[in-house]
């Protein structure tokens, strides 16, 4: 059975979260404000926190400043993941993805379809590695970045968490980068 292990430490990730909009400000951010308080409550660290609007230059450059810093193992972004227009973040931070995460997408669309039936289907959400750095995007409304986090993000970011999580192949995933980055001291 998945569970947490309790022989395990927990490991605290430094977490960057990019708001996706055109319209929103800091104050009126639901969506950014509950992942920054569901990623501080399970004991990580709010490393980021930034509103973009809907370009796709920003996004990306937002992105690519995230995951050349050595310091933030995670970034999650909010909004841009629909199909209007100005819905451009899959196309903004896809191309950065070294690796696709395709089980991020179809899991959050398992949890999203039972809650609000088929309008799951309207997603784009996403994920992947980048730099040895997770990256999921998540769609704009609460709804979506409190499912995310609750019923996938929280478990696969605890690295007590059994039979297997991110957080354990951390060390990983720049084995191709000279760098090092996820070989840190923490």
């Amino acid at each position: 059975m998945p569970g947490i292990d309790p022989s395990k430490s927990f490991v605290p990730l430094a977490i960057a979260v990019l708001t996706v909009s055109d319209t929103r400000a800091l104050a009126e951010d639901k969506s950014g404000a509950l992942l920054a308080d569901r990623i501080t409550a399970a004991g990580h660290r709010l490393a980021a926190r930034a509103i973009v609007k809907d370009e796709v230059r920003t996004i990306r450059a937002q992105v690519k400043r995230w995951i050349k810093d050595n310091k933030i193992d995670v970034v999650i972004t909010t909004g841009g993941t629909g199909f209007t227009g100005r819905d451009v973040t899959p196309e903004a931070v896809e191309p950065l993805f070294e690796k696709r995460m395709d089980g991020f997408s179809t899991m959050f669309l398992m949890v999203s379809a039972p809650k609000i039936g088929s309008s799951a289907i309207q997603t784009r959400a996403t994920a992947g590695v980048a730099n040895a750095t997770y990256i999921f995007c998540l769609p704009g409304s609460p709804g979506a970045c409190r499912d995310a986090w609750d019923e996938i993000l929280v478990h696969q970011l605890d690295y007590r968490y059994r039979p297997c999580n991110f957080v354990e192949i951390m060390p990983r995933l720049d084995e191709h980068l000279k760098r090092g980055k996820a070989r840190k001291k923490r």
